[in-house]
């Protein structure tokens, strides 16, 4: 009986030392996590191009003589390029546009089309829209001062979006440069994920491993890749038909690709250039418009079918918890994460994993 005490403390001794150790491991993780907090976006993202351009990457390494360095420098200056390249120009046009505009709108050369009779028949907005498209067609300058409130107040919006979209760009070429970084260092850093796998998942953690990448894959490839083809192509329709600030209307249109909901943005623009344009130019517009909005079609079943499918409300449900997570760049970590956490979820409940590789 003399020992039970003794027994007892040595418990409540251990049970005392684990705990604090517990504890001090929570705080050291938590305190990492809060210095790593700011750049968690920058390297997710990084991770996920690599993860995604890791196929591509191989075979240019093997095209430069398995040079891991080398390949991966030369990598990096090519994904910068695609970035910063259309992004100077579409900017460039965006900024003549506005000189352009506002050049014609002093010396009042700047002109409005009356609105079509149609306009009125439209559900909704046809009364509203018709009142305002005909005073600016008489008077410009009186429709501008009538609305010169709300124009004051959207003003200071538009300056903090265009920051927003300036630092969203910066994030993307940072990102850029940490997956060129990851690229170099692909052979270490694929045995520490398998050694977490394995960690978190014993038995199972390649196939996940497997899994997590052919959905990063499949998601970056499917959604995110069809969505800057297809802005790529809508740019491109919109500098040859001429219309003002074709830089801003790409970018929305990219946005909205992502949430799959780009015909919204391509209405209002053809809207305008049958507005202002002759017929037949606005009907070449219209077939262009059409192509690609229906290109993702054919696009989407032939890349997403190398991967592994994600339903488009999972990735929808994503990219706008991402945007209001963490801006901009959350609407393509927010579809990504997303659908990797979707899979895995539905991977765990049936506890046989089904992975594609991409070819």
């Amino acid at each position: 009986m003399a020992s039970q005490p003794a027994y007892d403390r040595s418990h409540v001794e251990l049970a005392l030392e684990i705990s604090i150790q517990i504890g001090l491991a929570i705080l050291l993780a938590a305190a990492c996590l809060l210095v790593l907090r700011p750049f968690v976006p920058l390297i997710t993202w990084g991770a996920i191009i690599a993860i995604a351009a890791y196929p591509r990457f191989q075979k240019l390494r093997q095209v430069l003589g398995d040079r891991r360095v080398l390949s991966a420098i030369l990598f990096t200056v090519v994904l910068l390029a695609v970035v910063i390249v259309p992004t100077v120009l579409l900017t460039g046009t965006l900024v003549e546009g506005i000189h352009t505009i506002s050049v014609r709108l002093k010396a009042g050369s700047l002109v409005i089309p009356e609105p079509p009779a149609s306009v009125e028949t439209w559900p909704v907005i046809g009364g509203p829209l018709k009142s305002v498209w005909g005073l600016a067609s008489k008077d410009l300058t009186a429709a501008i001062r009538s609305f010169a409130p709300q124009i004051k107040a959207v003003v200071p919006e538009l300056f903090t979006a265009s920051a927003g979209v300036g630092l969203t760009l910066l994030q993307f070429a940072l990102a850029i440069v940490v997956s060129g970084v990851l690229l170099a260092n692909a052979e270490p850093l694929y045995e520490v994920t398998c050694s977490l796998a394995n960690r978190l998942f014993g038995e199972k953690g390649p196939e996940f491993q497997q899994l997590i990448g052919a959905t990063i894959r499949s998601v970056t490839t499917g959604i995110l890749g069809v969505a800057l083809i297809q802005s790529v192509l809508a740019g491109i329709g919109f500098l040859v038909a001429g219309l003002p600030g074709a830089g801003l209307w790409t970018v929305i249109f990219l946005i909205a690709a992502v949430l799959q909901v780009s015909v919204i943005v391509l209405i209002p623009a053809v809207v305008y250039m049958f507005a202002i344009s002759s017929v037949t130019k606005a009907v070449i517009f219209l077939v262009w418009c059409l192509i690609v909005a229906l290109i993702d079609n054919v696009l989407k079943p032939l890349l997403l079918g190398r991967g592994v499918a994600v339903p488009i409300a999972v990735v929808f449900v994503g990219a706008i918890g991402g945007f209001v997570a963490v801006g901009i760049i959350g609407l393509f970590i927010g579809a990504i994460v997303l659908s990797v956490g979707y899979k895995l979820f539905l991977a765990w409940l049936d506890r046989s994993p089904s992975v594609h590789e991409e070819a």
